[in-house]
């Protein structure tokens, strides 16, 4: 069984599911930078750029954000199903500078928030997620979930396409996608999400009639109220929550909308914070770093850029095995569980390379690859996996909807650039020796002001006190120094006097 632990202020709020007393997933919502993927607004074209079938469209944020030709919805000829128009648009698809112009109006849905120097991404195919269902209002599909049992989807299918044409008639249009969580759900619970859906889907066709471009027609659920919707599930043991007036209207909101979950929701009363009770936070500080490491002694390197993700997987310490072909095994199948998780924890998306320790043996490469499979099958994101290549690496892609744990509580640190290198003392002493030759061949100062880090500075005193003495009778000028505790190593400023 797993427990959802939910902390809340007024700035934040962070929800952490913990299974086997280990973290394998954390939300965060800040006030200020609450995330926009599920949000609808009604869109203006800004430019159209045909070279990258795409196009830019304001939406009242910071960035433009982005629509490709692939997510441009299509709406049917005359006498064409809405399922053949879109195998049409998949097959040929429709220049974009045919399907929409600059000045042009359009209902748009974020599907990505923006990340790094990205704008959101938008598709024109709206879809608007209830407790159990996702109502599609211009399509005519009936779907079920992929996480349910192949064995069951096609009852489930035939059951919702009955209660949708009892419910709204034959005559009205739109498809529902039926949610894992609605498995086990009445025909009753299921008619009654088709209301509020297709109830929602008419307020937000009038608010687009009425006002103007560039305006909010839908919000998304906030951080509190999706965790019921979509972390909620069979495994879920209990849900707290560490703020009376949050746990109040989450109940409330709850019993109206999804009692099943609601029924799960308890007040956290301990006096210790209860991230602080579960040890949240040091596994927070841990998913920020480079190296995780394994029981067995082994360790993981994650190392993250703005292409991919790379993750390595070393023995370590280990060397409890018979032999070394063990060895690697036992590491590599320990491995593919904590890759798993950490791509959870730290929301890692993209392409993603895990390089395993190699195998000789094929029964060794394939039981890890099954693992790996097994422990991948639990994220609620999309994933796709491959095999090993040649070169023994395992290639895989996460969807990536929103910025990772480290993209959203840290920033590149400003002296290194984010690379995690910062030059030499030495290399900055130097540096500073060719800056005062080339300034001295341009300028004639009466004196060289050099102010740099203490360390730089003890260094020219100290050490490099010869080259400095030799460069000053050189151009004929004085060279004084001045120590700056608040520069860092690689800053420095040559004054001219």
């Amino acid at each position: 069984m797993e427990e959802i632990l939910i902390n809340w202020s007024p700035q934040e709020t962070r929800v952490a599911v913990v299974e086997n007393a280990a973290v394998q997933e954390l939300h965060v919502e800040r006030t200020v930078e609450r995330g926009l993927v599920g949000n609808i607004y009604l869109g203006k074209v800004s430019r159209v750029l045909p070279g990258m079938q795409s196009a830019f469209i304001d939406i009242g944020l910071e960035r433009a954000a982005f629509l490709h030709v692939a997510d441009v919805w299509h709406p049917p000829a005359e006498g064409e199903t809405l399922s053949a128009a879109r195998a049409a648009q998949r097959d040929t698809p429709q220049p974009i500078e045919k399907q929409v112009f600059e000045g042009q109006s359009l209902m748009v849905q974020v599907i990505k928030d923006p990340i790094g120097t990205k704008g959101a991404r938008l598709s024109t195919q709206i879809s608007i997620a209830g407790r159990l269902l996702v109502f599609l209002p211009q399509d005519d599909h009936i779907g079920v979930s992929q996480k349910i049992p192949l064995a069951e989807r096609d009852a489930l299918r035939q059951r919702l396409q009955n209660i949708v044409s009892q419910a709204v008639g034959e005559k009205k249009s739109g498809g529902f996608i039926l949610r894992t969580n609605a498995e086990e759900a009445t025909d009753a619970e299921l008619a009654e999400d088709i209301a509020y859906l297709r109830k929602t889907w008419v307020r937000i066709k009038e608010a687009s009639q009425r006002l103007a471009a560039k305006s909010l027609l839908h919000l998304d659920l906030n951080l509190l109220q999706r965790v019921l919707r979509d972390l909620v599930g069979e495994r879920t043991g209990s849900i707290k929550v560490d703020s009376r007036e949050q746990f109040e209207a989450l109940r409330a909101f709850g019993q109206e909308f999804m009692p099943g979950a609601a029924t799960k929701l308890e007040l956290y009363k301990g006096e210790r914070p209860i991230f602080d009770l579960y040890g949240i936070d040091e596994e927070v500080a841990r998913a920020l770093g480079r190296r995780v490491d394994l029981k067995s002694g082994g360790y993981l390197i994650v190392d993250q850029t703005e292409a991919l993700t790379t993750i390595d997987v070393n023995t370590g310490g280990f060397v409890g095995a018979r032999n070394f072909d063990d060895t690697i095994f036992k590491t590599n199948l320990e491995a593919a569980g904590a890759i798993a998780r950490q791509l959870r924890l730290r929301n890692l998306g993209g392409i993603i390379i895990a390089d395993f320790i190699d195998m000789t043996r094929e029964d060794h490469r394939e039981a890890v690859l099954a693992e790996f499979r097994k422990q991948l099958a639990r994220d609620r994101v999309k994933t796709m996996l491959g095999g090993f290549s040649q070169l023994g690496l395992l290639e895989m892609t996460r969807k990536r909807t929103r910025e990772s744990l480290a993209h959203m509580l840290c920033e590149p640190c400003p002296h290194c650039q984010g690379t995690g290198q910062v030059k030499t003392t030495r290399s900055v002493a130097y540096e500073i020796l060719r800056e005062i030759l080339r300034e001295a061949r341009q300028f004639n100062p009466r004196e060289f002001r050099v102010l740099a880090a203490p360390q730089v500075i003890e260094l020219l005193l100290d050490e490099e006190s010869q080259h400095l003495a030799g460069l000053s009778d050189f151009i004929g000028k004085p060279i004084s120094l001045q120590s700056e505790t608040s520069m860092w190593q690689g800053q420095y400023d040559i004054v001219l006097l």
